[in-house]
């Protein structure tokens, strides 16, 4: 039963302008890292994005107005959520960065066999990953990245409007070209102790072949572990530095991702 002086139009738009929101809103909160991980349940997730969207809504300008099951309402819908994705990729893909850079580290270094089960992501990685994870996290929380990150996000509803139009073609490849700069910037930030390390293996295997008697199983190892933590620890004087270049360019890739300058 339709209330007298409620239309089905009036409906129709009340439910898109909340409903629409809605998705680009919790897609964001289903995958950014500090929020979309296994150790917040899918009902406090689901719980925030509504909260966040009632907060929203009033500052969204009119959507459009399609029927509810048209092939339209279809299309926005999937473009709510692919913009809610790619923009929480883009945090991800931060945090990604020092969770690789960790993986060359320890694999250089010898300690890729110590590794453990990451309790946010639900895999095992190196525990100089879980180590670099925990680092960032509480640096990103402490400087306030969170309270940018969705500003930038409530950003979107202005420059990219509910409608048709989404991302786009450029957008999307550019959120798939984002996945080579989280290696290059990985590799830029384990640099450093990964040639380090190289170094001292080197020696090692120069010094076999002038002395064969050695056993380079037994010295190698536990010397190449040790300059490996050495660099580790020269390498954290540097740590915030790199974390808050990585972080600028992260925003900045975000707005141009909604097509700001």
């Amino acid at each position: 039963m339709i209330p007298v002086g409620l239309g089905e139009d009036q409906i129709s738009q009340w439910v898109g302008q909340h409903l629409w929101p809605l998705f680009r809103i919790a897609s964001f909160m289903m995958v950014i890292p500090f929020i979309g991980t296994q150790l917040v349940p899918a009902r406090i997730r689901l719980g925030l994005a509504l909260l966040f969207t009632i907060l929203v809504v009033p500052w969204i300008d009119e959507v459009p107005q399609v029927e509810s099951l048209s092939a339209e309402a279809v299309v926005i819908t999937l473009q709510q959520i692919l913009i809610g994705v790619g923009m929480g990729f883009t945090l991800t893909a931060l945090f990604q960065v020092f969770v690789v850079a960790g993986q060359m580290i320890a694999m250089q270094m010898g300690l890729g066999f110590a590794s453990m089960n990451d309790p946010a992501n639900g895999v095992s990685v190196p525990v100089l990953s879980q180590l670099y994870t925990v680092g960032i996290t509480l640096l990103y929380l402490s400087m306030n990245g969170h309270l940018v990150a969705f500003e930038v996000f409530v950003e979107s509803f202005r420059t990219i409007p509910i409608g048709l139009e989404g991302l786009g073609q450029g957008g999307v490849w550019a959120l798939a070209h984002r996945i080579s700069w989280i290696f290059v910037s990985a590799m830029l930030l384990a640099l450093p102790a990964v040639t380090a390390v190289l170094i001292v293996t080197i020696s090692f295997g120069v010094m076999t072949r002038a002395a064969p008697q050695m056993n380079i199983f037994a010295l190698g190892f536990p010397i190449a572990l040790m300059f490996g933590l050495f660099a580790i620890w020269v390498l954290q004087g540097n740590f915030a530095p790199h974390f808050q270049q990585y972080t600028e360019e992260t925003f900045e890739f975000m707005r141009q991702l909604q097509g700001q300058p």
